[in-house]
């Protein structure tokens, strides 16, 4: 998606970039917690469509000059619409599902994680068309998605006061949905369950954004062509989109206390892994690697869901999922320590090692997480 600006600016302008769109998604994702209770569905969907709509079309009649209008369009506009509705479907659906909490949000994140492999693969063979060219694909994903998110605000609305739903079939799941109360987000703020769910999920998403970044890097230093690395960067993608949908399938199966310990083992080894392919120059550990750094790094959102479901109620889970996800904030610049560690080592073992030493502590503080007497 980003191939049409590499042209105009350098690749720390397009960082730069890429971090305002993560830190204006959870600003929208907060502003849409924020006024959840106000607002309807359908106002925040068209809000979205809006901002989209907006972002899209700045995007496709950019042209080569200042950086402003691609942080504008991109980065703030884009940013904030994708933050707003991704938060307005995700309350709108777990209030649906009280009995498959885990697997509704796990394939919700599966489509989210798979776009890089289906849309992005799509804007690119279209952006590079002698007929199409990057200022229409831009246009025509405009009005697309601005039309999309239209027919959301329709479509995408909660249950009606009175609606019957089923009640969660998994014992684990079904006390703690009895037993929690319902904290609003000053509440949350309050409890230090918080702070340790927010400093244990940052810790160990951080391997997951690095291998996304330096994929393709990592694959060719252990000794995979540069083929190979392409098609693995793409495949990727369904690394992530599994870790999304499995998580959410465990989640309901086997409980929220034992599905921490897969979670937690899971992101510990994945870094460890990575070390060690390029310690022994193992193309095979490499992609396992990488693989389980994606796959942990796809379990982490839908494990933040469940988290704030289960640890502070369903009543505020859209304004309290958006501050617990504020993680990516701080994540969006792992790609940028470990692109320096590399510079000034010559690879990227040393990164890794320190991102297995964070996770080992991010995972050992997820598998120990306590519940409502915390």
């Amino acid at each position: 998606m980003k191939a049409p600006f590499e042209a105009y600016w350098d690749a720390t302008q397009l960082g730069l970039n890429y971090t305002i769109t993560v830190i204006m998604f959870c600003v929208g994702g907060f502003v849409s917690g924020l006024i959840s209770k106000k607002c309807s569905t359908t106002v925040r969907h068209i809000t979205s469509a809006v901002m989209l709509f907006s972002g899209f079309f700045i995007l496709s009649r950019i042209g080569n000059g200042s950086v402003i209008p691609l942080y504008l369009g991109h980065g703030i506009l884009a940013g904030f619409g994708i933050g707003m509705t991704y938060y307005t479907v995700f309350g709108t659906i777990n209030a649906w599902f009280p009995d498959k909490q885990g697997l509704s949000i796990g394939i919700l994140l599966c489509g989210f994680g798979t776009s890089a492999l289906t849309i992005g693969r799509i804007a690119n063979i279209m952006g590079r068309s002698e007929m199409i060219g990057w200022g229409n694909t831009y246009l025509i994903l405009a009005i697309s998605v601005g039309v999309i998110m239209l027919i959301a605000a329709k479509l995408l609305k909660p249950p009606p006061e009175g609606t019957v739903l089923p009640a969660p079939k998994n014992h684990d799941m079904a006390d703690g949905a009895e037993k929690v109360r319902n904290y609003s987000a000053r509440e949350m703020l309050r409890r230090p369950l918080f702070y340790v769910i927010f400093m244990s999920t940052c810790l160990i998403i951080f391997s997951g954004n690095a291998s996304f970044s330096f994929a393709k890097d990592i694959i060719t230093d252990v000794g995979g062509s540069t083929e190979f690395a392409v098609t693995m960067v793409g495949v990727l993608a369904i690394f992530n989109g599994l870790g999304r949908l499995v998580s959410g399938w465990l989640f309901d199966k086997i409980g929220l206390e034992k599905t921490k310990v897969v979670y937690g083992v899971s992101s510990f080894l994945a870094p460890l892994t990575v070390v060690a392919a390029m310690a022994s120059h193992s193309l095979f550990l490499g992609v396992v690697g990488v693989g389980l750094c994606v796959f942990a790094y796809g379990f982490t959102p839908t494990a933040n869901s469940v988290f704030a479901v289960r640890y502070f109620g369903s009543k505020n889970f859209q304004l309290n999922l958006s501050i617990i996800n504020m993680i990516m904030i701080p994540a969006s610049f792992t790609s940028t320590m470990a692109g320096w560690i590399k510079d000034m080592t010559g690879g990227f073992m040393p990164a890794f090692i320190i991102m297995a030493a964070f996770t080992a502590v991010g995972s050992v503080m997820v598998v120990c997480l306590k519940s409502r007497k915390a």
